[in-house]
């Protein structure tokens, strides 16, 4: 393929970081870099308390854990989200309840929650899908009422707003995902965002296997032991090494991969224009990260053919998830409830190339094929 659907950006301090990690002599977890990663966070970035993790899905798994779902508990998931969102609680037992997005976006419909909600629902899980905000404060408020717990799903929502606040910050628990798919990245590696400071302690004691070392090493307790659940779900310093040097260029980061994002809007605005495509739509509430441009198709014949035609032209564009109350694995479990914006928007979604170096000649070569097509 001429362009690629993503390629990793490196930074150039990279090399630099993972060379000071090696020759430190620590290179297991919760040392000099990740320190430096927790700092930005939590200082430079204002969040409330962090740890990173080995991945997006570790950190979901921790917020299962943290708050205590047992067999039984009753979690609402969109169906239109990447299979961690749902696995993490189901290892728990849970009885996963799915909701159906919204006619304006992939994200959940918040409409549609307080129907699904039972003395035993537990936890609402919302995804920011394409880093577009869900409607927090209408969710924050059925969470409140019904005293659930509500976690967000921002691996596609880096430095994302909705309103004046950061995405990450509003939800109980939050996670984040530095896959190579998004737009800061170290390779895997993944964050959990702590904002209801009475699971800070147990956060951490669940971080490091379920024992007080990190207590122990930073001197609190004269030894340390087992205190909880808990699994290895910290990450290397080699993966915090590579993740702070991108921490350090977020902002030219960012500037860069919204400007693609502006510039294929602008592109292919006439299209939607005449009815042929719609495009992400970027509620008055929300702000937009630059993670990925997607478009929709009519229909799924149509988007199939699209793809088909960009690849014969060498661009690799691709669609996104199945909805998972319809997988192999989940079906039969399933309440039978139509879901069928999910349906649609996998069915119709064609995500389009998008990486920070994608040149500006490559994104209106890419529109002009979409155009072509569409004529």
């Amino acid at each position: 393929m001429s362009i690629p659907f993503n390629k990793p950006y490196f930074t150039g301090l990279e090399a630099k970081y993972l060379s000071e990690s090696a020759l430190s002599g620590k290179i297991s977890g919760n040392g000099a870099f990740t320190k430096k990663c927790h700092d930005y966070f939590e200082n430079t970035y204002g969040l409330n308390k962090v740890l990173l993790t080995t991945s997006c899905t570790d950190a979901l798994e921790m917020c299962a854990l943290l708050v205590d779902i047992q067999p039984g508990d009753e979690v609402i998931i969109p169906s239109f989200t990447f299979v961690s969102t749902a696995n993490a609680f189901l290892l728990r037992g849970a009885k996963i309840v799915f909701a159906d997005s919204s006619i304006e976006n992939p994200n959940i419909d918040p409409a549609q929650i307080e129907d699904l909600i039972t003395p035993k629902t537990k936890a609402i899980i919302v995804v920011h899908y394409a880093g577009i905000a869900c409607n927090m404060d209408w969710i924050m408020d059925i969470a409140l009422k019904h005293k659930l717990y509500v976690i967000e799903d921002a691996a596609h929502a880096i430095d994302s707003w909705y309103k004046d606040k950061k995405l990450g910050t509003i939800g109980h628990l939050a996670a984040f995902s530095f896959h190579e798919t998004k737009n800061i990245i170290s390779g895997e590696g993944g964050m959990l965002v702590i904002n209801d400071n009475n699971l800070v302690d147990r956060a951490e004691i669940i971080w490091e296997k379920g024992t007080n070392r990190a207590a122990f090493h930073r001197g609190e307790v004269d030894k340390y032991g087992w205190l909880d659940l808990g699994s290895s779900f910290l990450p290397s310093e080699l993966t915090a090494a590579v993740l702070f040097a991108q921490l350090q260029n977020l902002d030219s980061i960012q500037f860069t991969r919204t400007k693609i994002w502006n510039l294929y809007f602008e592109l292919l605005k006439p299209l939607e224009s005449q009815g042929k495509v719609k495009l992400p739509g970027l509620p008055s509430f929300a702000s937009n990260n630059g993670h990925m441009f997607y478009l929709i198709c009519r229909n799924n014949r149509e988007r199939n053919n699209l793809i088909n035609f960009l690849h014969k032209n060498g661009i690799q564009a691709v669609f996104h998830y199945l909805p998972l109350h319809q997988s192999p694995y989940f079906h039969k479990k399933h309440d039978g409830r139509k879901l069928p914006h999910a349906i649609n928007y996998s069915d119709c979604i064609v995500r389009l190339p998008f990486f920070f170096e994608l040149k500006n000649e490559e994104i209106k070569k890419v529109a002009e094929k979409i155009i072509e097509f569409f004529e």
